[in-house]
């Protein structure tokens, strides 16, 4: 026996899954990281998500060739010893595990071991264990955005669920939250400036946070992102950044659909579980009350029972690791539309000094002044942060949703494999009852 998503789920599903792996068409142009990036102007078309790298778009002609299509870029065991690619050497090594609930009359709470490893000398040690909790890494995340503005800082898993759907303190949730927070924390510490804030630093040694004056005090650059533009009104976005936030509008759309197909599907392989249990159960209650039958009758209570368990493999699958990592991009994706606001802002001040300048210098001669400069300076370092960061963000969701999407193929092939399996084994234990009662019959 076997179980699928409805057509009309499954090649939905197929089509935008196609769209992310496979992201040009033919018609469009690759975003470039220069000014002579050039926006579709077709507007009737679904925009594609364009993110630099021209693929070529044909079906696949057997399930080999979509798993070799699905192998990971460049040597694997590079990958082992930096897994979110950025190709430059590592020396700060950090992990999140060991979650221990801490009960008190005040409150109930999750923490997690923070282990360090690493030979910078910014560190006094070469090895660091804390205990943090969620309110912890979110403070971090508060102190990286106030501190540097201008780069993209990775997102944190919700803090907030829904009481009465979601246990917070189930193995279940503390275990997807773990592994949410050590691909943060892991992300932070493979950014070549980040991983550089003395935040992070404190983060991982200091036995006690001193969150309460770290909130209060904002650094002067990230105050000053906050308090530009004065009321100025853009002229317009540059072309490749426009690019970039056409992008992440279409890709949000797209993980958003996926998101929700995949939960319904999940809800309806729950169900389909359910009653499959139960078909399972009348089997082995009716083998015991017949004698001729009770070896084939225990042997489809045997298979629907195979099924159940790999079914629910398949499941687990989709609620701990596919569903988790889309909703990790689609926080990604508001972080990054974040970071394009900031950009807007300091480009806005930068527009609305000159401007300023430029009558005054047409009233009385007076020189550009040097803050105008400065405010250019500033455009162009955060323009040069914002490429940057986003041709890593790139290169980090093309490794992980290839990894994803074959380890989806991996275990819906498991699935069907071991369903495949258990249903055979009936067949040929039919076979040798037929051939018994044969026997039988001629004696």
């Amino acid at each position: 026996m076997s179980v699928g998503a409805p057509r009309g789920l499954a090649s939905s599903g197929q089509k935008l899954i196609t769209e992310i792996l496979h992201p040009l068409s033919a018609a469009e142009e690759p975003l470039s990281p220069g000014p002579d990036v050039t926006i579709s102007a077709e507007k009737d078309k679904e925009p594609g998500l364009t993110n630099g790298t021209p693929v070529e778009i044909s079906s696949p002609a057997s399930a080999s060739v979509l798993l070799s299509r699905l192998q990971l870029d460049g040597d694997p065991e590079a990958d082992a010893h930096d897994p979110f690619g950025s190709g430059e050497p590592r020396d700060l090594f950090v992990t999140v595990d060991d979650p221990k609930k801490h009960v008190s009359t005040m409150e109930t709470y999750i923490t997690y071991r923070v282990s360090t490893k690493t030979t910078r000398i910014e560190f006094d040690l070469p090895e660091y264990s804390v205990r943090r909790r969620y309110q912890d890494f979110d403070w971090l995340r508060i102190k990286l955005e106030d501190s540097q503005p201008t780069h993209l800082v990775p997102p944190l898993p919700e803090k907030f669920v829904m009481k009465g759907v979601v246990d917070r303190f189930s193995e279940e949730f503390v275990d997807t939250r773990m592994k949410a927070l050590d691909k943060f924390l892991k992300r932070v510490a493979d950014h070549p400036v980040l991983s550089f804030n003395p935040h992070l630093n404190a983060f991982l040694t200091a036995k006690d946070l001193n969150k309460r004056q770290g909130l209060a005090l904002l650094t002067k650059v990230g105050e000053s992102v906050k308090n530009v533009a004065g009321g100025y009104k853009l002229r317009a976005r540059p072309a490749e950044f426009c690019a970039m936030g056409e992008y992440l509008d279409t890709f949000s759309q797209k993980l958003g659909t996926i998101d929700r197909i995949a939960q319904r599907i999940l809800r309806e392989q729950s169900e389909y579980l359910t009653e499959l249990r139960e078909y399972g159960t009348v089997y082995s209650t009716w083998a015991g009350s017949e004698e001729q039958l009770q070896r084939p009758l225990e042997g489809v209570a045997g298979c629907v029972t195979t099924s159940c368990g790999a079914l629910e493999d398949l499941s687990d699958n989709m609620s701990q690791d596919f569903l988790p990592v889309l909703r990790e991009y689609i926080l990604y994706i508001e972080s990054m539309k974040n970071v394009l606001r900031k950009r807007d802002q300091v480009q806005a001040e930068y527009e609305g000094r000159l401007e300023a300048a430029v009558l005054r210098k047409q009233e009385d001669r007076t020189p550009i002044p040097v803050e105008v400069e400065k405010c250019q300076d500033k455009v162009e370092c955060f323009n040069a942060d914002l490429k940057a960061d986003w041709e890593r963000w790139q290169r980090n969701k093309r490794q992980d949703f290839k990894q994803l999407l074959t380890g989806m193929a991996d275990k819906n092939i498991s699935y069907y494999e071991k369903s495949q399996a258990a249903w055979e084994s009936l067949i040929t234990l039919l076979q040798e009852k037929q051939t018994e009662d044969k026997t039988s019959e001629t004696n």
